[in-house]
């Protein structure tokens, strides 16, 4: 069994963040905690300027910082490949949102310890597909082996964006089909 990751297709997102609530509505998550998040990016200027979108969660790195952050193992990496996070073990310490690059675990102020995404881990064991893909109504998120999502899309993706931390910081297992507009290094950009 490979490790699992995300497929995300940036030229079909039209960023109308169904898989953010989708996700919240699953977790039951309180106003403020957001496990998937949709951001909207202006790039460029007039008269050529662009829009994109990016719908960002855990990357179920292969070199996960958070777990190498967490002093209690709460943080560990599942025989899947995937991220997980063992709440009764979380002691609240909050090292796993420091060292995180993508800025992913979450503290809960509520629970006094940290959440994030764990692929829908419950729907996987059923044979089911994580919320967020079914949710999306461009099919722009795919779950899967990552190397199979990597050989099925080909050469037109990435795990590199300018708006992300390089790859080689923690491998994560992510296949983005960018918009040409994203990948622009020297632009004008703007979250909005």
């Amino acid at each position: 069994m490979g490790r699992k990751g995300f497929y995300f297709d940036m030229t079909s997102c039209i960023g109308c963040r169904t898989c953010q609530i989708a996700c919240k509505d699953k977790n039951d998550l309180k106003v403020g905690t957001i496990f998937r998040q949709t951001r909207t990016f202006e790039i460029g200027v007039y008269p050529t300027p662009g829009v994109y979108h990016y719908s960002s969660t855990c990357n179920h790195c292969a070199n996960p910082k958070c777990v190498e952050g967490c002093p209690t193992g709460a943080m560990h990496v599942d025989a899947d490949g995937t991220v997980q996070h063992d709440k009764d073990k979380c002691i609240g310490c909050r090292y796993c949102t420091w060292a995180c690059p993508y800025g992913v675990p979450q503290f809960i102020q509520d629970l006094g310890k940290v959440g994030k995404c764990d692929g829908c881990k419950d729907l996987r064991d059923k044979n089911e597909t994580p919320v967020c893909v079914d949710a999306c109504p461009m099919r722009a998120i795919e779950w899967g082996d990552i190397e199979e999502l990597k050989v099925k899309y080909g050469s037109n993706t990435t795990s590199d964006l300018p708006i992300l931390p390089h790859s080689s910081v923690t491998n994560p297992s992510l296949v983005i089909k960018p918009k040409a507009g994203a990948l622009l290094k020297d632009f004008r950009k703007k979250e909005v």
